[in-house]
């Protein structure tokens, strides 16, 4: 189906549009830590990098990336129009990635990613945090 706007009109409407984090895929990582009694975690901390969840105890810094914003391997499909801009926005989504990393593990914390497409295996994604909080 063809857009009803123009391309500045769409550019304008989409730029108005603040998202705050993936919430589907944080709250099914929060559902998942409270249904197997993990506790300890906090969202929304002032840590540099805003990390989706923080142990603080642990030094923890967990962020739930979407396949598609992060540019998963296995998942991602660049978009068929428009690559130019796809490809600069995923390849600076991936840079920002490793400066967060980069800089949390310089101040001490142990980062753990998780990939969207991971949160369908609970079991592996609880294993992994464990040994995460453990190290």
């Amino acid at each position: 189906m063809p857009d009803v706007f123009t391309k500045s009109k769409r550019s304008q409407v989409m730029a108005r549009i603040r998202s705050r984090g993936n919430k589907d895929t944080e709250m099914v990582l929060a559902r998942l830590l409270r249904s197997h009694g993990i506790t300890g975690w906090r969202r929304h901390q002032p840590v540099f990098g805003r990390p989706d969840f923080i142990f603080r105890m642990h030094r923890l810094a967990v962020f739930v990336d979407g396949c598609f914003w992060h540019g998963c391997q296995r998942c991602y499909r660049a978009p068929a129009s428009n690559r130019k801009f796809w490809s600069a926005k995923y390849q600076r989504n991936k840079d920002r990635d490793r400066r967060v990393g980069r800089e949390l593990r310089k101040s001490g914390w142990c980062v753990l990613r998780i990939w969207e497409h991971q949160l369908s295996k609970p079991a592996a994604v609880v294993a992994r945090l464990q040994k995460a909080m453990q190290s």
